[in-house]
């Protein structure tokens, strides 16, 4: 039995699907444009040069989550999936999926975005395990806060162990265990798992890579 990690913004998805979520509400007029697509984009910019402060950042993109109910939540979530998500769902992605699928591979999509935002994205890639950032629920709504250890960075380490631990399994329980992700962000987990690949890597991460003898692979 073998393990199969996707990381999903930047990897899975030619695009990132935390930061598109906030520019399409800025879009269809929930958020205001001067007020949040600056520090949208701050945000995404530290992300991506790995000093993102997670807790400040989950701040900003939970807020808005507590101020609608959640049935008109999930109606806009149905057209940010048709306008924002599924273009940037690539052919070679889908397929990679499907191989391990075949193979008969557990298969987890592992993400700092909010499940909010990544469940229905991974419904749509047929993986039925995801680890990701928990939004705060009560009675159904969200809080505008987070739930738990954010999947990031060493977090999803932590995340992914209590995921094994809630099944009777540990990395070991695998004959091989591979984690594929674009971002210097990951490199705590990559380097936990038997086969760490860089898909699609940023400028760090595929020095890294490079350096470790990783594969590297282009999904876009």
């Amino acid at each position: 039995m073998n393990l199969a990690l996707f990381d999903l913004d930047n990897t899975l998805l030619n695009g990132d699907s935390d930061f598109e979520w906030s520019q399409f509400l800025i879009r269809i007029g929930i958020l205001d444009r001067e007020l949040f697509e600056v520090q949208n984009l701050a945000f995404y910019e530290q992300y991506k040069a790995g000093t993102l402060d997670i807790q400040k950042f989950l701040d900003f993109q939970l807020k808005p989550l507590s101020r609608h109910p959640r049935i008109t939540l999930d109606e806009w979530h149905q057209q940010f999936m048709r306008e924002s998500v599924m273009p940037m769902i690539t052919q070679p992605a889908r397929e990679l999926v499907k191989q391990h699928q075949a193979a008969g591979d557990v298969c987890v999509i592992i993400t700092a975005t909010n499940s909010f935002v990544t469940a229905p994205i991974a419904r749509e890639f047929g993986i039925k395990h995801l680890i990701a950032t928990e939004p705060e629920q009560q009675d159904g709504e969200f809080t505008g806060r987070v739930a738990g250890v954010p999947s990031f960075r060493e977090g999803k380490i932590t995340r992914l162990n209590s995921w094994l631990t809630e099944r009777g399994w540990t990395l070991d329980s695998f004959a091989d265990s591979t984690f594929y992700s674009d971002s210097l962000n990951d490199l705590p987990l990559m380097s936990k798992v038997k086969n760490p690949v860089a898909a699609n890597p940023d400028e760090t991460l595929l020095a890294h890579a490079q350096q470790q003898g990783w594969r590297v692979l282009d999904l876009h």
